[in-house]
């Protein structure tokens, strides 16, 4: 066996040891530091300047590389991936583990696949249902049942542990849809379109409504009907105002990929 294959074999290995640590290692360790990040830092907050940040560098530096840019059609599919997969996902974990404990969370995290399978059936009748499929579904949501249960005392943490397993729900609605939406062609742009709109959301639509809950609770400032109906009005407003923000970027991204045609 040549030297060259070796070598190029020992890189393989590397980089697939490498790979596993970050899945295993990094990725995993993310749940514990949600948990004390939360502990400090309000979790929607938490959760809009960790997606806002990290999607920014994959979709700019995706971009320098000379991935395409989305078309507006494929921005408003990113806001709706980003809705389900960051917003109601994150916002409900990061929220949740203030009272469960990371490694809780993750396992119930792991329940995408459970709810990912009874959208194929159920929803979408993409999958006959199988036996051994709703076998597997049933021993998930007893695990899922069994871990709302707190060992310290029995109290159940019922509440936090049913809103982490809906915000994966909502991340299995957003798997699914994938397979039926244009997308772009470059995993990192669509990567980071999802994040960067999931993380605006999280900071544009909830952190208004946080700095209410807050200002009620430790200030005791009212909350009435008119307080209610001028936030609604604020965040139709914000809404429309990021709808339109889409739309402009859209349009850049096609006058630079113009551009670059021309020269």
């Amino acid at each position: 066996m040549g030297s060259g294959l070796v070598d190029s074999l020992s890189g393989h290995r590397v980089r697939l040891v490498l790979a596993f640590f970050a899945i295993y290692v990094l990725w995993g360790s993310t749940y514990l530091a949600i948990r004390v990040a939360v502990e400090t830092v309000p979790p929607l907050f938490a959760a809009g300047v960790r997606f806002a940040v990290a999607g920014t560098v994959l979709y700019v530096s995706a971009r320098i590389r000379g991935a395409v840019g989305p078309s507006r059609p494929q921005w408003r599919n990113l806001t709706i991936l980003g809705a389900l997969m960051f917003l109601l996902t994150y916002s409900g974990l990061f929220w949740a583990e203030k009272s469960v404990a990371s490694g809780i969370a993750s396992v119930l995290v792991a329940s995408v696949p459970l709810w990912t399978a009874l959208l194929e059936m159920f929803v979408f009748k993409r999958e006959p249902p199988c036996w051994t499929t709703l076998g597997a579904v049933v021993l998930g949501l007893g695990g899922v049942a069994t871990l709302a249960l707190d060992p310290g005392g029995g109290r159940i943490n019922l509440l936090a542990c049913l809103v982490v397993a809906a915000s994966q729900i909502a991340w299995s609605l957003g798997t699914a849809l994938t397979t039926t939406m244009t997308l772009p062609r470059s995993h990192l742009v669509t990567s980071g379109g999802q994040m960067m709109a999931g993380g605006a959301m999280l900071h544009a639509y909830v952190n208004p409504v946080v700095a209410l809950l807050i200002g009620h609770e430790l200030g005791g400032e009212p909350i009435g009907a008119r307080t209610i109906v001028g936030g609604v009005l604020v965040l139709a407003s914000t809404i429309a105002l990021l709808c339109r923000r889409e739309a402009a970027v859209s349009t850049a991204d096609s006058w630079i990929s113009g551009g670059e045609e021309a020269s």
